[in-house]
């Protein structure tokens, strides 16, 4: 008999496929997050769970699924949606899928930039409102990326690939990270180590690139805005929490920083109401990662942690609470 496992929503469809041919599945059959009382319902029974970022997994599902339930597999790099020390506690595996969206949240994170501070997406709404009557000196004069300094706050794989990204552009690199990066390393993309508040009043865009914790949570709040220089621009496509919305628009609106651009946010999928008014922020729905390619890829991870643990038998490759294993012999 095979695996029971639950998918709380539709992944690509090679993914898809993939599950279906090693697992008795079953699947969210809405596009949307489930609500609570859907989630408790629906784990019941299984042995795998295939849960997202926007899945609360804490003690209550995991005792909810029953005593069966072995491993729980995370669509994506970050597993603060997941309460790891219960699910230890239970023997329960955790696993995420890191490596794979590097590159991608990265062309992203260039992306955001790039829309910020040359002001694309005023200018495609200009052009979609019938306001374009033909080139002016001064329309949409936005800011240039070549010759800037960029501040990288976390220096991680993420962190790294926006680097090398930026050499492209002939950016002057600072970053702030917990460990220093090697000297290779830092020699590759010609960054400089410094502490957050000399790159937060140097870099010309400021880049976020930490996972959430409780040390990084409001990492960049009124204090940090206000050590920023005014023709500088904050992007995020790490977490929501790390930066302070309410301060972030205040320091919008004041001019106190030229603008921002947000693929996640504090409380999403709300976002703050005074970002919504702002033309100097470019607000993205959580896509640092999505490509065809890459949510395939994930999935695939996925789906190979779960295939590992409950089929094979063997130690899940993405372990993220190891010592489960040690809890479990």
């Amino acid at each position: 008999m095979k695996p029971k496992v639950f998918v709380t929503r539709r992944l690509p469809d090679e993914v898809m496929n993939f599950l279906e041919d090693h697992f008795s599945l079953d699947l969210n059959p809405h596009d949307k997050v489930l609500t609570r009382e859907e989630l408790l319902r629906s784990v019941k029974g299984i042995d795998g769970l295939l849960c997202l970022l926007t899945d609360k997994i804490d003690a209550r599902v995991m005792d909810a699924a029953g005593g069966n339930l072995k491993i729980i597999a995370n669509y994506a790099v970050g597993y603060n949606n997941i309460d790891v020390d219960a699910a230890t506690a239970r023997g329960i595996v955790v696993t995420n899928t890191p490596g794979v969206l590097t590159d991608t949240t990265a062309d992203l994170t260039m992306a955001l930039m790039l829309a910020t501070a040359r002001r694309i997406v005023e200018a495609d709404r200009f052009v979609r409102q019938g306001k374009f009557k033909g080139w002016a000196p001064l329309l949409f004069l936005g800011a240039d990326m070549h010759n800037k300094t960029l501040g990288i706050v976390g220096f991680g794989r993420t962190g790294y690939a926006v680097a090398k990204r930026a050499v492209g552009f002939d950016m002057q690199i600072l970053y702030y990270s917990r460990h220093k990066a090697s000297p290779e390393k830092e020699s590759t993309v010609k960054a400089t180590f410094v502490d957050l508040e000399t790159l937060l009043r140097e870099a010309h865009f400021v880049s976020i690139h930490v996972p959430l914790t409780p040390e990084t949570r409001y990492l960049i709040g009124e204090k940090e805005l206000r050590l920023m220089r005014p023709d500088a621009f904050l992007i995020n496509t790490s977490r929501g929490e790390v930066v302070d919305e309410s301060a972030l628009a205040d320091a919008l609106k004041k001019g106190r920083i030229k603008g921002a651009g947000l693929d996640v946010f504090e409380r999403e999928p709300e976002v703050h109401p005074d970002l919504l008014e702002l033309g100097n922020v470019v607000l993205l729905p959580h896509i640092g990662s999505a490509s065809i390619e890459t949510r395939t890829k994930m999935g695939i991870v996925a789906a190979n942690n779960l295939l590992e643990k409950l089929i094979k038998g063997q130690k899940a490759p993405n372990t993220v609470n190891p010592e489960v294993y040690t809890i479990a012999n």
